[in-house]
């Protein structure tokens, strides 16, 4: 496992974080604990030691799940973040109210890593007229949180000037070769880093697209280079060749996802992809972008939908079809998944 300093603190973090948004599921939806546990206690032994994790997570779960997974001396083992949930956020209390909830569903009595969750320009304009900075200053002081920061998913000018609005440790972007003009984008990941900022990513696979299965039009462009990657190894080594990013978190719900994420961090140094690997990574993201439509990552951040619509498992099916031509089977997929035909009574 690789590891880099956190620029404020000099803590040294892997690489590889566990984000604990996408955990394996039983049939009926529930987390599969017992599997998911093994995969993150896993992990950290193998030299993980940043696990993210939210309050809407699983719809609720995945901060509890999380609290006993980190039992038997796992929970020293390891840094831990969660978020405040911003737009549950209505006063000044809320705020100690949510941090005080998760003390207790976590079982533990700090954070390593706070951050004000899922921001954007107004949000973020509420949450500091209803004094977030007072709750961050007072939730340090008094140790419940070590270090602040905000995961974001809006305009750039918005992320800069919510960089200069705190002195905050640490900052969360979505990031990946796709998105480099998306919401903060390359212009906000260096903008944070000449702050001072760490740099954590989310959705470097942009939600698993990017790993699998993949378009005949972009294997065919991978098969040109001398060196074989896997489409996710090509993806997460080129988040990693940025010396800006400190940590980049993964959705690890398979075991091998888990094996092949812990190889590549063993050897995805910062600067390390030649200029042709970075000009076939850029022929790759050309070819997805004229394939995909919609690009979205599926993190159900838009549910539930008033009208009852499946907005991401849509997004899904929709782009399949473009990027794999296959009509009938997009058809069969929505009247499968959509209709509730195989589950009405």
């Amino acid at each position: 496992m690789l590891y880099r300093k956190m620029p404020e603190n000099g803590d040294e973090l892997s690489i590889l974080g566990f984000g604990c948004m996408r955990l394996p599921l039983k049939e009926d939806g529930t987390i599969d604990e017992q599997r998911a546990r093994s995969l993150v206690r896993y992990a950290i032994d193998q030299g993980v030691n940043y696990v993210d994790t939210a309050w809407p997570y699983h719809i609720g779960e995945s901060e509890p799940f999380l609290g006993r997974t980190l039992a038997d001396g796992y929970r020293e083992k390891v840094k831990l973040a969660t978020k405040l949930p911003s737009w549950l956020v209505e006063c000044r209390e809320d705020m100690d109210k949510f941090l005080n909830a998760q003390l207790e569903r976590l079982k533990t009595d700090h954070f390593d890593y706070y951050l004000v969750h899922g921001l954007a320009g107004k949000l973020w304009d509420k949450l500091e007229a209803l004094d977030v900075i007072d709750f961050l200053n007072r939730a340090k002081a008094d140790g419940r949180i070590v270090n602040a920061g905000f995961s974001f998913h809006g305009l750039v000018e918005d992320f800069k000037r919510i960089v200069d609005a705190y002195p905050w440790t640490f900052c969360q972007i979505q990031y990946n070769f796709m998105d480099e003009q998306h919401q903060a984008g390359t212009e906000g990941l260096k903008y944070a880093a000449s702050k001072g900022l760490g740099i954590i990513i989310m959705e470097p696979l942009l939600g698993g697209n990017l790993a699998g299965p993949v378009p005949d039009e972009v294997k065919e462009i991978w098969a040109e280079s001398p060196v074989k990657r896997t489409p996710p190894e090509w993806a997460l080594r080129w988040v990693w060749n940025h010396p800006e990013v400190t940590v980049a978190l993964s959705g690890m719900n398979e075991e091998s996802q888990v094996e092949e994420n812990l190889k590549i961090a063993e050897e995805a140094y910062p600067n390390s992809l030649t200029e042709a690997e970075l000009q076939l990574i850029s022929r790759v993201e050309k070819k997805y972008h004229e394939l995909m439509k919609v690009g979205c990552t599926g993190c159900e951040y838009c549910m539930p939908c008033p009208s009852g619509v499946h907005i991401p498992e849509c997004f899904r099916i929709y782009n399949d079809l473009h990027m794999f031509g296959n009509v009938e089977g997009a058809r069969f997929k929505y009247a499968v998944n959509m209709s509730g035909v195989f589950t009405s009574m």
